[in-house]
């Protein structure tokens, strides 16, 4: 991909390295609010573990990212190559060994296993998706750390065409 394919603001060269901010305040034991560019997102813990439930749990957020980033890189590159994608659905299943959370031991890879099931509509053929799933496993930062914490996460995509 050129440095300058932005569709957000086309013709507008983004930086390729940029250093990231966020800022955390604890509202509470369980509750963290975090400020990043002029948003405020809160991550917290359910009741359940003492929590207020006011958003998603650090693991929980940890996935979500996954999910958002396949979504948004996976988009990028179909527009890259011409393709189209519809109704999009991602969706997690994740094994988590909760010890290290529990403070019981531990826990060298807390998610051993992670699957990520993608429904998607398109006019790709199988070649084109193999390039894109390819591609993504380039691309995706998320993924890539995912990866390398020594997480084995497979990937399903159910593909139906336009």
């Amino acid at each position: 991909m050129s440095q300058d394919m932005n569709p957000g603001r086309p013709g507008v060269r983004q930086k390729m390295r940029v250093k990231m901010q966020m800022k955390g305040s604890a509202a509470s034991h369980s509750r963290t609010d975090i400020a990043v560019r002029d948003l405020l997102s809160v991550i917290d813990e359910p009741v359940e573990r003492g929590g207020t439930n006011q958003g998603l749990s650090p693991t929980e957020t940890l996935i979500a990212a996954l999910i958002a980033c396949t979504s948004v890189i996976s988009h990028k590159i179909a527009l890259k190559h011409g393709i189209a994608l519809h109704d999009m659905q991602l969706r997690v299943e994740a094994d988590f060994d909760r010890r290290g959370v529990t403070l019981e031991e531990d826990v060298a890879v807390p998610f051993p296993a992670m699957k990520l099931t993608v429904d998607v509509r398109t006019d790709a053929g199988a070649e084109q998706m193999e390039q894109l799933r390819h591609e993504l496993a380039m691309y995706c930062p998320i993924s890539k750390v995912v990866r390398a914490s020594g997480t084995v996460l497979t990937e399903q995509w159910n593909v139906s065409p336009l």
